[in-house]
């Protein structure tokens, strides 16, 4: 648990593997989805999905970090918190921002009946957790390929283990430097920003949707349904911030609009809200609150947060005014932290000067990772290549079969060979983004995500998180 005293306590980590099937062997490619708090478990299978059979020759693994799913101890806290018709997020009228503050409290001490585990999960630790999953294969270098905050997790691990790194994939990338406080803000914006993307495409279908015929009439629209339901929620369960919640996808990732553009719609024209309920409980599965419970003790101990409420206050109003949808929702998210009870430390001062080669991936609307922390990470890394993809939404979105860009993957895992790295504080070379849906008239039929990215969007996609 320790690692400063390896005779004490352990924690037991879960592990898959899917074996290479080519000749040629390439070695252990570990595989994280991000969050934190996400399973890795499922993420062996990743492979499969890399173009021209370049990924058969990894051993591909993936793991439950230290606290996460079948991973022992499982950190949990309150598995209700986040049941139905909460306060809003916006703390407008009278008494709400006390109620979140006395709920995001609650949550905190909650999580003290976890004990010694919180001192332990910083990401540091999980890098190694890495590093002695290593040593237990026998492998003298790791390949790794993270998503979003899996992203952070691979910069900090090749920061400390440099000469144990062979090929490195990042998609997504945090910005190392503004660990955790700043980078919340940065998602609020780039998140106003993007919605917007969404409500411009729900516009363009207005002929099946019937929402708006510009983005400006449809994101009108949206905000007047969550005060609606701020007021009074749809069916005694989704209120103000459930809906936020629910749309907050769309962000992420252009799969699964029109799920939500069928949802929206029916709640407009019919009153129908069991969709909106079934897309809350598929993000927030009622009484397991696993996944938020290590997201917040990740978060809360890898770097100071402000204990004096008011710069959180001043902060969150500064950036609302400008940022509307998400801001106030992610600042109550990451709330516990001001009250968290384990000892926050300082995040590593990340420099990928002596990694080898490392191959960066960004749309560059990104939301959740904004396309600055690749930038970021490119010059950190100055043996690294970045492919972005202008116009995109979609958050971690690699092989999800965009040519363009799969390719590039396959043909560095198979060789090695990375696009050639330009001058400058640009991307290296751009690709096309991971294209919108396009709905038909009647029942749209939504695009089928890959096998691959079915479990990234899953635990990436529930509510802000990396």
């Amino acid at each position: 648990m320790d690692y400063a005293r390896p005779g004490a306590e352990k924690v037991r980590i879960a592990v898959s593997r899917v074996k290479h099937t080519a000749a040629e062997y390439q070695g252990v490619m570990v595989v994280n989805p991000g969050g934190p708090g996400a399973s890795g478990l499922g993420l062996a299978r990743l492979g499969r999905s890399v173009p021209h059979k370049a990924g058969d020759g990894y051993d591909w693994v993936g793991f439950d970090p230290r606290g996460v799913g079948d991973s022992e101890p499982k950190i949990t806290c309150d598995g209700n918190y986040t049941s139905y018709a909460r306060p809003p997020y916006v703390p407008s009228a009278p008494g709400v921002e006390s109620a979140w503050l006395a709920r995001t409290k609650g949550y905190a001490d909650a999580c003290a009946k976890n004990g010694a585990i919180l001192e332990h999960v910083k990401t540091v630790d999980v890098a190694q957790d890495m590093e002695s999953l290593r040593k237990a294969l026998g492998e003298k270098q790791l390949n790794y390929y993270g998503f979003s905050y899996g992203t952070y997790l691979g910069q900090v691990y090749s920061t400390l283990y440099p000469e144990h790194v062979r090929r490195m994939v990042l998609d997504g990338n945090v910005d190392p430097q503004r660990i955790w406080y700043r980078s919340n803000f940065d998602q609020d914006a780039a998140f106003d920003r993007t919605i917007k993307v969404y409500f411009d495409w729900l516009a363009k279908y207005d002929g099946i949707y019937h929402l708006g015929k510009t983005g400006a009439e449809v994101q009108q629209l949206w905000y007047d349904q969550r005060a609606r339901l701020d007021n009074a929620p749809a069916g005694g369960k989704i209120g103000g911030s459930e809906w936020t919640d629910i749309f907050l996808k769309a962000g992420y990732y252009v799969f699964g609009w029109q799920g939500m553009a069928d949802a929206f719609a029916g709640w407009v024209h019919r009153g129908d809200w069991q969709p909106l309920k079934k897309l809350y409980d598929e993000a927030n599965p009622q009484g397991d609150d696993n996944g938020y419970a290590v997201y917040a003790s990740v978060q809360c101990t890898d770097a100071p947060w402000p204990k004096n409420w008011h710069r959180w206050r001043s902060d969150s109003w500064r950036t609302h005014f400008r940022a509307p949808f998400e801001t106030w929702g992610n600042t109550w998210f990451n709330a516990p932290c001001a009250n968290w009870p384990a000892t926050s430390g300082h995040p590593v001062r990340v420099d990928g000067s002596k990694v080898s080669a490392a191959l960066l991936i960004s749309e560059e609307l990104d939301a959740a990772t904004p396309y600055e922390g690749s930038l970021e990470v490119r010059t950190l890394f100055p043996r690294s290549s970045l492919i972005s993809a202008p116009g995109g939404t979609t958050h971690a979105g690699s092989l999800s079969g965009v040519a363009c860009v799969d390719d590039k993957v396959a043909a560095y895992l198979a060789t090695g060979a990375l696009p050639e790295r330009t001058a400058g504080h640009g991307s290296d070379v751009q690709c096309e983004p991971v294209p919108p849906p396009v709905p038909t008239a009647g029942k749209a039929k939504p695009k089928a995500d890959s096998p691959a990215q079915q479990p990234v969007q899953r635990v990436l996609a529930d509510l802000p998180r990396f």
